[in-house]
């Protein structure tokens, strides 16, 4: 019998859902505990604002559209995303797709459409006799390798070749820098249908990679001597069918338009307060050091892999804002919403950018503008910044909020730091 998988992404990036039998797919419509946002990844529930915990923990609509309806990886299984919703009428104000439809909304306001590109990376585990975790073995690997020796085990062919029967627009696996570390590219798209597919493609990807005897873990820093996992958010600004981003197919800083200096103006405005959107776990911050090819300053450059908003030195159709912040612990529709916020609020207040980065970033830096060195101060940051907040919506960042704070707490209380790994490993 076929069934449908309805699938939404919570305030934790975990996916919320359900199965149902195919025939009832076009009541476009099942109802789930609104409970879901009162929970940690301990399983903790919370009063959190927007939970409705202390309310009797009602139900919730998830809410598809039929043309959504895509063939999944599992046997005799469609798949679809849906929005959670308080009904037909009135989307859920903690949820983030409903977040990014806004975002979208308010630029398609000022005239523009958005195009998005995301960048995986991942460290491979496996477990050894004990049932530990340890390491995928590929030590003949090194930073973009490719074939056996990139992968003994399979794993990514067997991801290829689901994303290719599912129709997901996978654009590259290659070897990151560190061993057993991989990264996976998605063609540029819409930017809703771009969030949407890698969504469900690190879903995807973890259940193929779990099937080969392999823990996929998106987390931001699941080795402390290795490098980091990042999620670099690529995008463009688009206005009757050209890109906005760059005046000339030349690329380079003297072809910048102003929309394009202005949106990075609010990115780096907001620096501080998106990282308690972008970079929301505790391990975050163990990513985000200086020095670490991350999002931790708040500069800018051409082609520049040492700051946090790379722009490409393509110009024309090609040109592209590359974010280097984000982490998969954070909602990628939250995360691409509060994004370009930022630079929707740099945009409509003038805000001026300033000077590019031209020292190496690594040691020598144009600015003394970073994230907090820690989770609770970048929620306070993200609770100080009204603008941002008012922008992304008031309850969503509450209800974030609130969970994180918790969070920090549940991360102090554990023992050692396998401990602290395993709390977040087997979800991200």
């Amino acid at each position: 019998m076929e069934r449908l998988r309805i699938l939404g992404c919570d305030h934790l990036n975990l996916a919320r859902g359900k199965y149902m039998t195919i025939a009832k797919a076009d009541s476009q419509v099942t109802r789930i505990c609104q409970g879901v946002y009162a929970v940690t990844y301990k399983r903790d529930l919370l009063p959190a604002p927007g939970s409705k915990m202390l309310e009797g923990l009602p139900d919730m609509e998830m809410r598809w559209q039929m043309d959504d309806i895509r063939d999944g990886w599992e046997e005799n299984t469609k798949i679809v995303i849906a929005d959670f919703a308080e009904n037909a009428t009135n989307p859920l104000p903690v949820c983030g797709r409903s977040a990014l439809k806004k975002a979208l909304a308010d630029w398609q306001d000022l005239g523009y459409s958005v195009k998005i590109g995301i960048e995986l990376e991942a460290h491979a585990f496996i477990r050894d006799d004990n049932n530990a975790l340890q390491l995928a073995e590929n030590s003949g690997s090194f930073v973009y390798a490719t074939g056996t020796h990139a992968d003994p085990l399979g794993f990514t062919d067997a991801i290829w070749q689901a994303a290719h029967q599912m129709g997901f627009p996978l654009e590259v696996i290659t070897t990151e820098y560190d061993a057993s570390q991989y990264e996976f590219v998605l063609t540029f798209d819409d930017a809703l249908k771009a969030v949407d597919d890698i969504f469900l493609f690190k879903q995807m990807a973890r259940e193929i990679a779990l099937e080969c005897g392999v823990v996929l873990a998106f987390m931001p820093k699941p080795v402390a001597e290795s490098g980091g996992n990042g999620v670099h958010i690529n995008f463009s600004l688009w206005k009757d069918g050209k890109n906005a981003i760059s005046t000339s197919e030349q690329g380079g800083a003297e072809n910048l338009s102003d929309i394009a200096k202005a949106v990075l103006a609010g990115l780096l405005q907001h620096h501080k307060s998106l990282a308690g959107l972008l970079a929301p776990t505790v391990n975050s911050y163990e990513r985000l050091k200086p020095a670490s090819l991350s999002g931790y300053w708040a500069n800018w450059g051409i082609d520049h892999r040492s700051v946090t908003a790379r722009v490409s030195s393509e110009g024309g159709q090609k040109a592209r804002i590359e974010h280097r912040l984000a982490d998969a612990g954070a909602n990628p529709y939250t995360a691409v919403a509060a994004m370009l916020q930022a630079g929707r609020l740099g945009f409509i207040n003038t805000y001026q950018l300033p000077a590019m980065e031209v020292n190496d970033g690594l040691e020598t830096i144009n600015t003394d503008i970073h994230v907090a060195d820690n989770l609770a101060g970048a929620l306070d940051d993200l609770a100080a910044d009204k603008a941002l907040t008012e922008a992304v919506g008031q309850i969503l960042v509450d209800n974030h909020i609130f969970i994180k704070r918790a969070e920090i707490e549940e991360v102090a209380a554990c023992d050692n730091d396998i401990a602290k790994r395993d709390y977040y490993i087997h979800f991200l």
